[in-house]
């Protein structure tokens, strides 16, 4: 194969927001270092592929993925490489190299600020970024995850996390802002804090800086129209953060806690805090500093041991916590975490049923949730447009990508921020007219 002296590169992103900032991080130095991009895989040099291995399935979708590029005939023919990056080579080091011969070079998580070199050695062409280089490029959408910190300190028993990411790690504050700089100045009205748990930021740190100066010092960001919060563990989330977000008005009031579950003795085998009842009392705390609050969760069924009396608790908890959107996921059992040792693993069927009840508790709570709304007068930021031509934005209570939307005729430019009068919802989604 023949590369000019600007390869053309595709990237593939799987997984959650953190591998979306990652792949921002390794596309700035690749262009620093004189690359070109393409949205056509088949056109493209070098495919980098920035996988997810959080649990099984994701592992089999960035195989999978990987998989269907190799098997593109003319591209292997034209010499194209396929550059495995992220979690999964993270996860799995030389056991996956060898079993995926499809692909030309890994790069784990922790080495991603070498993904030109590695392309450059791949292609026979000297890469190597400025010095000066940006740390992000700004795609222009009208939000943009900022990352605080990477890794986690906590040990739950199901999630591998801790080893694919490492110890946790707050980001220095000067360059949080720095970034928000730089992606406000790309066109993100709305920047969404992001880390395994936003809430133990500075606890590695020797200063007094936490969660809520960090919130406070990006919310006074010149263009920061909108500040969200996601991942926050709900022992983190006190008096003092709650309060901070009540008073600055361009931060959302908005939080995303992932409890789990809701039974003590399940929480207990994840090694987890709480129960049903703390997290009530919690809910009810943020809910009297924020009135208007808009919650999110995500809970865990099947986990090891889990009871008919422990869905019944959760099923309950779930109808009385209100959340106005909860994600539901059925756990599986993870190589190298202590929950895959533990005995009596639910089987797959009853994993399956208890999903699908939960679910319809969650939907049928979400959706009274979002009916409340019609009638209410709400600031909108416009996203876009939807394939069927409708214009989408997003209120503050919801997040980017796994939210609802609010859907409206008026053609908007993406960015702007308009009141919309809700007039209908179709389960998540609100309907509104421009006002």
């Amino acid at each position: 194969m023949t590369v000019g002296p600007s390869p053309a590169i595709h990237i593939v992103t799987l997984g959650c927001p953190k591998n979306e900032v990652d792949s921002d991080r390794m596309r700035a130095s690749l262009a620093a270092a004189g690359a070109r991009f393409t949205d056509d895989p088949a056109g493209a040099d070098v495919v980098v592929v920035n996988t997810c291995a959080f649990i099984e399935a994701a592992t089999e979708e960035s195989i999978a993925t990987v998989l269907e590029l190799a098997a593109d005939e003319p591209s292997r023919e034209r010499g194209r490489r396929i550059v495995v990056a992220g979690c999964m080579p993270s996860r799995y080091g030389g056991e996956l190299a060898a079993a995926l011969t499809e692909a030309d070079a890994f790069v784990p998580v922790a080495e991603e600020g070498s993904v030109a070199e590695v392309v450059g050695s791949l292609l026979g062409t000297p890469l190597r970024p400025a010095a000066d280089a940006p740390a992000r490029t700004a795609d222009g959408r009208p939000y943009a995850y900022l990352q605080l910190s990477d890794g986690c300190h906590r040990r739950c028993a199901y999630c591998t996390i801790p080893s694919i990411r490492g110890p946790y790690r707050s980001r220095p504050l000067s360059d949080i802002l720095a970034e928000g700089r730089l992606l406000i100045a790309g066109g993100a009205r709305e920047l969404v804090l992001i880390g395994q748990d936003i809430t133990a930021y500075g606890r590695d740190c020797d200063d007094e800086i936490g969660l809520p100066e960090v919130v406070a010092a990006v919310a006074a960001l010149p263009g920061a129209d909108r500040v969200r919060l996601m991942y926050a563990q709900p022992d983190g989330v006190t008096d003092r953060l709650l309060h901070v977000m009540a008073d600055l008005p361009n931060v959302c009031r908005y939080l995303d806690m992932p409890l789990q579950h809701a039974s003590a003795g399940v929480l207990r085998a994840m090694r987890r805090t709480g129960d049903a009842r703390a997290f009530v009392d919690l809910l009810g705390r943020i809910r009297a500093v924020m009135p208007d609050v808009s919650l999110r969760s995500t809970v865990i069924v099947g986990f090891p041991g889990e009871t008919e009396a422990d869905v019944q608790e959760l099923l309950a908890f779930v109808r009385e916590a209100a959340f106005d959107h909860l994600g539901v996921f059925m756990y599986s059992a993870e190589e190298g975490t202590p929950a895959a040792e533990l005995p009596d693993q639910v089987a797959e069927d009853d994993k399956v049923e208890r999903f699908q009840r939960v679910r319809d508790v969650a939907d049928e709570v979400g959706h009274a949730r979002a009916a409340e709304k019609v009638g209410e007068e709400l600031l909108v930021l416009v996203d876009g447009v939807d394939e069927d031509g409708e214009t989408t934005g997003r209120t503050c209570g919801q997040a980017p990508d796994i939210d609802g939307v609010v859907l409206f005729a008026d053609a908007l430019r993406a960015g702007t921020l308009t009141r919309v009068r809700i007039t209908d919802s179709i389960g998540y989604d609100l309907v509104g007219e421009v006002l």
